[in-house]
């Protein structure tokens, strides 16, 4: 015997409402308020929850509706339920949900991968700042969204599934919510609300050096005998914001600089000088007093897994191979 079967007079129908219309702003401005510095929720952003505003009072409307017909004590579902909600409405909100759902994912990835892009022209070190608990969310919560379009198409056209099986949906996308939520709320976030996400940067770009301006020129050989005399990127916490209040040039010159003069964004450009700082440790013998990573976090480096990339790319060659080569001298 169902549930339906044991309260047939059960109202709860009119009450199951589609509030998966709210997740998908939600979710977006759950990521935005951690990858955006200083997030303020504004007033226009409430513009975003109007579909699911609008459907709760759409629900209320026929349950007043249907409440004041005669026989709607003795039945589960009134006229509009029946007639309008279930034949018309109820199907309209699923297409409306999907494509709404898609849309917010697709946007809220676009907003995560532009934050990534956009931290390696503020920081010199990015390894806690990627987030990849959210890449991972996102992959995650992706899949579970196809994966319901998917059971709702078998259970449309093949065959009906038993709510056991559409309930491993939920269960899961009840996990993952739960996952982003506990490391949401255990992400220190105090460097990025610190920061001026606001400065204009421009993309990295190859400019000729003859075609370089004389400012440039001027700001690119002051940064270089800056960086070669006080050696600020061993600061493993070094930002543009900082580097620019120690030249005393304004943010967006010294990326302008750094980004047409140097052809590196922020982070390269920080640790291309780390990299040469561990080539000078090496050469010195310093790996017979300190281990690799300790030579790496004594020139600026902050974790392994950034280290042996960053090194790599710069070098064509791993710490470890670029070691035992020097010990061979």
């Amino acid at each position: 015997m169902d549930w339906y079967d044991t309260f047939r007079n059960t109202k709860i129908n009119y009450w199951l409402i589609a509030l998966s219309l709210a997740i998908g702003p939600l979710l977006y401005f759950y990521i935005k308020s951690i990858t955006t510095s200083n997030f303020k929720f504004r007033k226009k952003d409430f513009l975003h929850f109007i579909p699911v505003c609008l459907y709760i009072v759409y629900k209320i409307s026929i349950f007043i509706y249907d409440a004041a017909q005669p026989g709607f004590e003795d039945t589960q579902n009134g006229y509009l339920k029946v007639f309008l909600d279930e034949k018309y409405v109820g199907p309209l909100i699923g297409v409306v949900e999907n494509l709404q759902m898609l849309l917010y994912l697709a946007f809220t990835i676009q907003l995560y991968y532009v934050y990534r892009k956009k931290i390696q022209h503020f920081f010199s070190n990015t390894y806690s700042l990627e987030l990849n608990w959210i890449r991972n969310f996102l992959f995650i919560y992706s899949f579970l969204f196809l994966y319901s379009l998917f059971q709702r198409v078998i259970g449309s056209v093949i065959t009906e599934l038993h709510w056991t099986q559409r309930w491993w949906y939920h269960f899961f996308t009840a996990v993952a919510i739960i996952y982003i939520g506990i490391k949401g709320y255990f992400t220190d976030t105090s460097k990025l609300n610190n920061l001026n996400f606001s400065v204009s940067v421009k993309e990295t770009t190859s400019t000729p050096p003859s075609e370089l301006s004389s400012d440039v020129i001027r700001n690119k050989k002051k940064i270089m005998e800056f960086m070669e005399e006080e050696k600020p990127f061993l600061n493993p916490d070094l930002n543009l914001t900082q580097l620019s209040q120690m030249l005393k040039i304004p943010a967006s010159v010294v990326s302008e600089t750094v980004n047409s003069g140097f052809d590196k964004n922020f982070n390269d450009f920080v640790n291309s000088y780390r990299v040469k700082e561990v080539q000078a440790m090496l050469k010195e013998g310093k790996q017979q007093q300190l281990s690799l990573l300790g030579i790496a976090y004594e020139c600026g480096f902050n974790s392994k897994a950034t280290f042996n990339r960053v090194f790599k790319k710069l070098t064509n060659t791993s710490p470890s191979q670029y070691s035992a080569s020097q010990n061979k001298t």
